[in-house]
């Protein structure tokens, strides 16, 4: 049987500690019972605190633990939960909870234990140097912070679930569904994880975020011609736009266009319009019933394949597939 510990701290998402708990404790139970097999546990699952007391969650559930951070011997995996509460402010007070946790980590990565962070429980992994030099991800809607404050990491915020040797992450809020399907495949086997998901009602295999994430367009800058044109394509972009018409317009030649908006947005004017026309398009996909080729029009493309192509390549699913999933049901 494994052994798994799940870290608490004040402000933890508390799905994040009680969803994994469930999920990983019945495993080869919830499935077994329904086929009318006798249970089968694979995890031995604890929940650790900073001194073995309850936590006050950010919803405001206190949340019992079995044990202490000093009590933790070993263990086949630690799983590090969501934060919660104002990410910069947990990791740069004076917290003793969470330079005992950091402790903690480091003690396990130095053994060679399984380590798991969900969300932005990944920054405290990065803030004890357990991802510098490793692929990681983290909720994508934080991606610009941690990329500033942790420059060492390699950093795939377009990823749902991440692997470096022992580490583990995982990206969005309630991911950890996928962190522990993940953890049950690696130590178990496919076939124990798929029972898990069906008996649980859960998607599996779900490999990106770039289907929940927005496209940054609005990234902040003090260039004010830039932003003049900004608000004129949010207007025209379903157009025929080309950047030397958009040069000309504003007055400047295609190559200090193409500067400026670098500077500006990190992003050339093309790509620019690409990402305005695509999210058009998912709203329109997400809150109307005209067809995709009609979306197609209405942002501005003719030629289908190539918008299916650039839309699956932006969002991670084709048009259809994030109608299906994004539409208004009622």
């Amino acid at each position: 049987m494994q052994n798994i510990v799940v870290i608490g701290f004040p402000k933890a998402l508390s799905s994040a500690i009680t969803g994994v708990v469930d999920l990983l404790a019945l495993a080869g139970v919830t499935w077994n019972s329904i086929q009318g097999q006798d249970p089968e546990r694979y995890f031995n699952v604890r929940i650790a605190t900073v001194d073995g007391k309850p936590v006050k969650c950010i919803n405001g559930i206190e949340i019992a633990a079995h044990m202490s951070f000093d009590d933790i011997r070993h263990a086949d995996a630690i799983v590090v939960p969501t934060i919660g509460g104002p990410i910069k402010e947990i990791l740069t007070s004076d917290n003793t909870t969470i330079r005992q946790a950091m402790s903690m980590l480091q003690r396990a990565d130095r053994a060679g234990w399984v380590i798991c962070g969900n969300c932005t429980g990944n920054f405290l992994l990065a803030e004890a140097g357990i991802l510098d030099g490793r692929s990681a991800t983290t909720h994508w809607g934080y991606k610009d912070l941690f990329e500033q404050r942790y420059p060492n990491v390699q950093l795939h915020a377009d990823q749902l679930i991440t692997r470096d040797d022992n580490v583990y992450c995982a990206g969005g809020g309630l991911a950890w569904l996928d962190l522990a399907l993940h953890l049950i495949e690696r130590t178990v086997g496919f076939e124990v994880a798929m029972q898990t998901a069906k008996a649980f009602v859960v998607d599996y295999r779900r490999d990106s975020q770039l289907t929940y994430s927005l496209m940054r367009l609005a990234k902040p800058h003090r260039d004010d011609k830039i932003s003049e044109i900004q608000r004129w394509l949010d207007e025209h972009f379903a157009e025929n736009v080309m950047v030397e018409d958009l040069a000309d317009r504003f007055g400047m030649s295609k190559r200090t266009l193409i500067r400026r908006f670098n500077t500006a947005l990190d992003m050339p004017p093309n790509t620019y319009i690409q990402s305005v026309r695509i999210e058009a398009a998912r709203k329109l996909l997400e809150e109307t019933e005209r067809t995709v080729d009609l979306v197609m029009n209405d942002v501005g493309y003719e030629d289908a394949s190539s918008f299916r192509r650039l839309f699956r390549k932006k969002t991670g699913l084709t048009p259809t597939e994030y109608r299906r999933r994004f539409s208004r049901r009622f």
